[in-house]
């Protein structure tokens, strides 16, 4: 616990050295700012490979020992079942709360800011066409393990641990020394995230320091509608969530959000999800959810629990509408909804994958995709947001989904 306090205080300190540094470059030094992000930034790349090197192995032996050890197949059905039935009423939710707030508080209307005026997006423009429904269905189910566990194909990993798992769990006593083996696999790979875990604070002092060196400060001004909207929005989604958690846990959530509080600065610091996958694992476990329901329900929910994500596509696609005078009357509005519940899974993990999920929604419908480049100067800050919120979700489902199965 002390351990983990220190982190805590560390990885504040350097998001608030990161902030100062990056300021006084942004403004003392901005000829060489690009360079210095560039450099500095590296830290944070070093933090998140370190993590990324291990979700793999974790994903797959916790996923695998989880459902094993749950013996009965219609417990892994009935858990599975209670897990998706929170991952998409709160998808819906956020989706339709995105959707509400644009509408309500119409951001991109009279806005000063011509699409002549910002960089184009050609790179994520470009990068559509990997979102099909075809494509969709091809990508959730690996042609080889191997590949999905090089590339951290995080719903193909999961995919395979269940089948995996079942198939374990079918073979009882033949069975159970590969099931020790990934379990003792699964406790060396979390021991391994108590010493990546110290390398957090340099990960976040390096991504901010390069954000803040880059945009500086005035860039909230040039946005002030577009993040005050957004904020907004992602605060009433943290209200809602939050109100849902104290309904289920009572008065154990403080206790959850005093557990998660590194992870989610860590999320909001690197706008990474992968970042904090293994020390979010260990978290929940020690706030005292079973080890088999945690290693169960998380995998999926980095698949198909994207709160903040799912809020921030409605949002944006129907901003970069309003920028263009398009008008999106709501059958349309809610088509694109139920579009974007289907392209959105599978992307947890990846730092601005949302965005290109939007370029390819707003293809769908007509609005130009080039208009991404509107809010590409200011998505890190956003991004930040999201993440956090993603994070905050799938504790929330995890610990919802234990809370309620512990009463069985």
């Amino acid at each position: 616990m002390k351990s983990n306090n220190k982190i805590f205080i560390f990885i504040v300190a350097g998001l608030v050295l990161g902030v100062a540094l990056g300021g006084l470059v942004h403004y003392q030094y901005s000829d060489s700012a690009a360079a210095f992000a560039k450099n500095i930034k590296l830290l944070g790349t070093l933090f998140i490979r370190l993590v990324q090197m291990i979700i793999a192995p974790l994903v797959f032996s916790t996923l695998v020992v989880g459902i094993a050890k749950m013996g009965d197949i219609k417990m892994v059905g009935r858990v599975g079942g209670k897990a998706m039935a929170w991952f998409l009423s709160a998808s819906f939710m956020s989706l339709l709360l995105g959707m509400a707030l644009v509408n309500w508080l119409k951001p991109g209307k009279n806005t000063s800011v011509t699409m002549e005026s910002v960089a184009p997006a050609t790179d994520l423009v470009s990068n559509t066409g990997s979102f099909s429904l075809e494509n969709f269905v091809i990508h959730i189910v690996p042609k080889s393990l191997f590949e999905a566990l090089a590339t951290n194909e995080i719903l193909q990993i999961v995919i395979f641990s269940i089948m995996f798992g079942i198939a374990l769990s079918s073979l009882g006593e033949v069975a159970k020394p590969v099931i020790r083996t990934l379990d003792t696999i699964a406790h060396v790979v979390l021991k391994m995230v108590s010493y990546i875990m110290w390398v957090a604070p340099l990960g976040v002092f390096g991504a901010v320091a390069g954000a803040v060196a880059i945009y500086g400060f005035d860039i909230w001004k040039l946005y002030y509608n577009y993040l005050t909207a957004f904020a907004l929005g992602i605060l009433s989604l943290w209200v809602v969530l939050l109100s849902v958690g104290y309904l289920i846990l009572g008065k154990k959530l403080p206790a959850l959000l005093k557990r998660i509080a590194s992870p989610l600065l860590i999320a909001f610091s690197t706008t990474s999800s992968e970042a904090v996958f293994p020390k979010l694992t260990e978290e929940l476990e020690r706030f005292g959810c079973d080890p088999k329901i945690v290693s169960f329900t998380l995998p999926l929910g980095y698949s198909f629990n994207l709160d903040g994500s799912m809020m921030y596509m409605t949002f944006a696609s129907l901003f970069i509408a309003q920028v263009y005078g398009i008008d999106m009357p709501i059958e349309k509005q809610l088509l694109m909804l139920l579009v974007l519940m289907l392209t959105s899974k599978g992307i947890a993990g990846v730092p601005r994958a949302s965005l290109i999920v939007v370029v390819a929604t707003c293809g769908m419908f007509d609005i130009p995709a080039e208009g991404i480049a509107l809010i590409l100067p200011i998505d890190h800050f956003c991004d930040m947001a999201r993440t956090a919120t993603n994070v905050l979700g799938n504790a929330l489902a995890t610990t919802a989904v234990d809370k309620w199965e512990t009463k069985n």
